[in-house]
């Protein structure tokens, strides 16, 4: 049995007014965006009407607060998230009730939790993990010092702000140790991190959160928990056991695994103190960054220029090894590019273009193994949720489907087609761009406007600023110039921007494949994620395979994210169902063997004449 209740027995909709009043001091505060959903509560955006400052607001139904044991628990909760105040702790701003609900100001952490980032990251490189077990363990010796035990931490209550720093929160498990020696015997916790004193019911104190410690820096460098299996009796009984192992595939240092070793022994009084942990070699015998990019969310960042100490645009400025390849060359006329560009943004584009058009260069491009792996996962989710034809289901609403934290951290916010020439040119939500070119080489520029990753047809990786490149490097840099001038100038931009700050830790994710077909453009990037723009009424699909979880952005840019597996027994609208048939086809076509021929096959054509109708049909 689950040392805590089932989610979806525990949330109960409350009812949440546009605008809620401290009727003590007075404040109003309108709702604003729906955060997502816990155990016993609902997350919204609380925003201050007279100081327009933004919180997220914790909202707890009364009707979920009727038993003693469930107030005092609220009441604990407060009282000890309200005494504590420290740089990695997620800020308590006040709480306060009306007749229907519990208010909790919080501290607005935007970039989500680690369980995020893990899902779209899976297992993170070394550096990263001890930048942020740092901020973690800073956290537990401000809690110890200050007799209060967490008893929860877990990837999920460990948030990102801002500025990628981390905060812990979510104390509604957390006690006070109120005399020295004192031992707790309450079975909580999450189940893939609970310590194997509690299970054993004999009395636990601080140590537990170190044990939970040791499952977080497992996790995060190995990419699943240590104790995890399909069962949880199981998993229970390995935590007993002690039963773990880091895979030999994982690249894993001898320090990072003695941490772990030392973290993980069965023996609570074994483990290592808080206090002692940043004095162990894994944190103290290699790099640890001083700040972490907030492209980290979604790809893996680079560390080779601020081990080695060398100014980023000293980087290969004089490499001639990033000069581009002689067929790339031949691609490239000299002199200006004409205008207006031969493309269209995705609010601009029409459906006058041939049924297909997949330049030979991007047909021949070799799908890694990872991209498979990708769009082998996605197509299995698409066909589930297809199979449940979810736009007739109609005994549960969608929003309760709605998953904010599955979001996309990036997406294509522009895009100009020359393709007969050059390539296709992008740019991302947080104002960086790319190229695409035809012989499949890319270009990045960060969105601080200056520094820059060639990449070539082998992987292989050149950074360079904008201002200090090889002279092979100019016809290249020059048409990425026209291209970011020309979307800037001409072109409109999808959806709020986000603001992810660049600096030379940042590696971007990049567009690996592209078609377009009558109706829509599909664009697939290397993390994983699949976008499809439709030109006739100018919505979009955002998929992510590692989220399960697809982003709609309708007619008048309101984004909302779902997960599929939810769609499934929710439902949707039949419009959001019908571009995930579509999506559905275009996945298979991303998976089916390529044709080494710049123009369509007449069965290829036919093909996707039959399924636009389709789409058509549908709507």
């Amino acid at each position: 049995m689950s040392a805590r209740p089932r989610e979806d027995l525990r949330v109960k909709d409350a009812c949440i007014p546009d605008f809620v009043v401290d009727p003590r001091s007075g404040k109003k505060y309108k709702k604003g965006r729906f955060l997502g959903k816990g155990g016993f509560a609902k997350c919204y955006e609380l925003i201050d009407v007279a100081t327009n400052t933004t919180y997220a607001g914790k909202i707890v139904s009364k009707n979920l607060l009727v038993k003693p044991h469930q107030k005092e628990k609220m009441s604990m909760e407060i009282a000890i998230h309200r005494s504590v105040s420290h740089k990695h702790i997620v800020g308590f701003h006040g709480f306060f009730e009306d007749t229907d609900n519990v208010y909790i100001l919080l501290e607005l952490c935007r970039r989500r939790s680690l369980m995020e980032l893990h899902k779209r990251r899976r297992a993170i490189t070394e550096p990263e993990t001890r930048y942020f077990m740092r901020h973690a363990v800073l956290a537990m010796q401000y809690l110890h010092k200050n007799q209060i035990i967490h008893r929860d931490l877990k990837l999920g209550n460990l948030f990102l702000d801002d500025e990628m720093d981390l905060k812990l929160g979510d104390f509604g498990l957390a006690t006070r140790i109120e005399k020295e020696g004192e031992r707790k015997r309450t079975l909580c916790g999450t189940p893939n991190y609970i310590a194997p004193e509690v299970l054993a019911k004999k009395g636990h104190s601080y140590e537990v959160d170190i044990w939970s410690l040791g499952c977080i820096m497992f996790t995060l460098l190995v990419g699943k928990p240590p104790f995890e299996t399909s069962c949880l009796k199981d998993t229970y009984l390995r935590i007993k056991r002690n039963e773990y192992s880091i895979p030999s595939s994982c690249k894993v240092s001898p320090a990072a695994r003695s941490l772990i070793s030392r973290l993980l022994k069965n023996n609570p009084h074994e483990r290592p103190s808080v206090d002692s942990l940043l004095e162990d070699t894994f944190f103290t015998s290699d790099y640890l960054p001083p700040k972490l990019p907030t492209t980290c969310l979604t790809v893996t960042p680079r560390f080779a220029p601020l081990v080695t100490r060398k100014p980023l645009k000293e980087i290969n400025a004089k490499d001639e090894n990033a000069s581009p390849t002689k067929a790339g060359m031949d691609l490239l006329h000299k002199g200006t590019l004409p205008k207006p560009f031969q493309g269209q943004s995705e609010n601009q584009a029409s459906g006058r273009d041939q049924a297909v058009s997949i330049p030979t260069a991007r047909v021949q491009s070799a799908k890694t193994e990872e991209e498979c792996s990708y769009l082998t996962d996605l197509l299995s989710q698409l066909v589930s949720v297809v199979h449940c034809k979810p736009a007739e289901v109609v005994d549960m609403r969608m929003d309760d489907a709605e998953d904010p934290a599955a979001a996309p951290v990036l997406w294509i916010s522009k895009w100009v087609d020359y393709s007969d020439k050059y390539g296709l040119g992008y740019q991302l939500s947080d104002g960086s761009f790319g190229v695409l070119f035809n012989d499949s080489t890319k270009l990045l520029l960060q969105s601080n406007g200056e520094d820059m990753e060639y990449i070539e047809r082998d992987g292989t990786e050149k950074f360079f600023s904008i201002d200090s490149f090889s002279e092979s490097m100019r016809k290249k840099v020059t048409l990425l110039k026209y291209f970011r001038n020309y979307m800037s100038e001409h072109l409109l931009k999808t959806g709020a921007a986000v603001k992810l700050e660049s600096d030379n830790l940042a590696r971007l994710p990049f567009l690996r494949t592209w078609f377009r077909t009558r109706s829509a453009i599909v664009l697939h990037l290397n993390n994983g994620t699949l976008q499809i723009n439709f030109f006739q009424d100018h919505t979009k699909i955002i998929l992510c395979p590692l989220m399960a979880a697809v982003t709609y952005i309708d007619e008048t840019r309101q984004f909302r994210t779902y997960r599929l597996s939810l769609i499934e027994k929710c439902g949707c609208c039949r419009e959001l169902a019908s571009r995930l048939q579509y999506a559905r086809i275009m996945t298979e076509r991303l998976l089916a063997p390529k044709t080494h021929s710049a123009k369509p096959h007449k069965e290829t054509t036919s093909a996707v004449n039959t399924k636009e109708g389709a789409l058509q049909t549908i709507r």
